[in-house]
This record gives structure tokens, sequence and C-alpha cells, in this order.
């Protein structure tokens, strides 16, 4: 049997609202792909419809048509037709959100390219200042094996953050960063995806990488600028 009722909400941005009926204790469902007539439903309009029952999620409006349509069939819009220019466009969020994604991994590829070419040339003169003597065969595993503490230490500060427990000091990441461990940090933001999207503490981070290798550069270049 065809209702009448009024519209009483209406989500534009979302496309669905609910109608209020005497025929019908509870508001009444409908979505916009049940409307034709008018352009887009407002508040306040008074309709027809068919009520139906899905699953126990309440009453829901089905061929909903302004009132004014019922009687007059000839102004009847076909249910399911694409909302007209005054309508919004409930696709746009979907590709602005696809465009900020394609943004995003395209501003991380320059910083990554960035990184592993600095780590590149850490890692040259960890090798050419063993090779000169100006540090022993020693550094090269010790360097190693601080850059998997400090992997293990923002594992750490993950984890506790899932659990809420005590979290590890950003200063404490960033002194093991500074004194070598910054290629093993970048790792853990790149698996763990922690840290990775905090432009202050990634500024820093950047700092202490580049003064890390800007003081092993000079280390192993002084011998040079003596002659």
């Amino acid at each position: 049997m065809r209702k009448q009722g009024t519209v009483v909400r209406w989500n534009g941005a979302k496309a669905f609202g609910f109608i209020k009926s005497d025929q019908t204790p509870a508001d009444i469902f409908f979505h916009i792909r049940d409307f034709s007539g008018a352009p887009v439903p407002t508040e306040g309009l008074q309709v027809g419809f068919d009520e139906i029952h899905v699953g126990g999620k309440g009453p829901r409006a089905m061929q909903v048509r302004p009132l004014n349509d019922e009687q007059n069939p000839s102004n009847q819009r076909p249910p399911g037709r694409p909302p007209r220019a005054d309508q919004p466009n409930r696709r746009a969020p979907a590709r602005a959100a696809s465009g900020r994604r394609a943004s995003e991994t395209a501003s991380q590829a320059q910083p990554n390219s960035l990184v592993m070419a600095l780590m590149l040339v850490w890692l040259v003169l960890l090798v050419a200042g063993a090779f000169t003597g100006r540090f022993t065969w020693f550094v090269l595993p010790a360097a190693f094996a601080l850059n998997l503490v400090t992997f293990y230490t923002y594992w750490q500060d993950k984890h506790a953050a899932r659990q809420g427990a005590w979290r590890i000091k950003e200063d404490t990441l960033h002194l093991l960063g500074l004194a070598g461990g910054w290629p093993g940090a970048w790792f853990a933001h790149q698996i763990l995806r922690h840290k990775s999207s905090k432009p202050a503490f990634r500024a820093v981070y950047w700092a202490t990488a580049i003064l890390n290798t800007a003081a092993l550069l000079a280390w192993v270049a002084l011998p040079w600028f003596q002659r």
C-alpha cells in the first residue's frame, strides 16, 4: 500500500534521508537511488512511497516520489537516475582521495631515493675509513649492530604505542640516529610504518642523518686537508 509522509532529514553529502509518516511510528530511511521526481529531496517535501522491511534494520522507503508527481506522472524521473549538476557528486571525494594518495606516493619517492643515495655515501665512507686506517675494521660490524639495535628500538616503541605502555622518548631515537643508526631508523620507517608521517620528527631525522654522514666524511677526509 502506498503511504505518504514528509522528508524530515536529508544528507546531501551521503545521499540519504528519512521520512516521517503518520502511518509508521519510526522514521523511514530512503536513498537517492529510490527517489524520483524533483532534482533533489529537500526537508519538508511531501512524498509518497512504498514501505519495506529488510533484515530487522527498520523501515525503508522505495519508489519515493513527491506528491505532486504522484498526481502528475509526466513529471516523474526514473529511480536511480544520475544526480543533476546541482546535486553533490558522490564520486568526487573518492577521486580526490585517489589523487591525494598518488601525490603522496610521488612525494615520498624523492626523499626515499635521497636517503638511499646518502646511505650509499655513508657505507662507502665506512669502508674507506677502514681501508685508510682512520678507524679499525671493528667499526663495520659495530655500525651494523647499532642499526639492528635502532630498528629494534623503533619496534619496541611501536609495540608500546599499540599496547598503551610506556613509550621510548623521541630524543633517544634521534640520538641513535645521530650515532650512526639512521639507516636502521629509515628501514623502521618503511617496514614498521612508525614515525614515518610526523613532519617534525622527519625533519630531525634528516638532520641526524646529514650530521652523522658529514662528521664521518670530515673524519675520513681530514688527512687529505692536512697535507
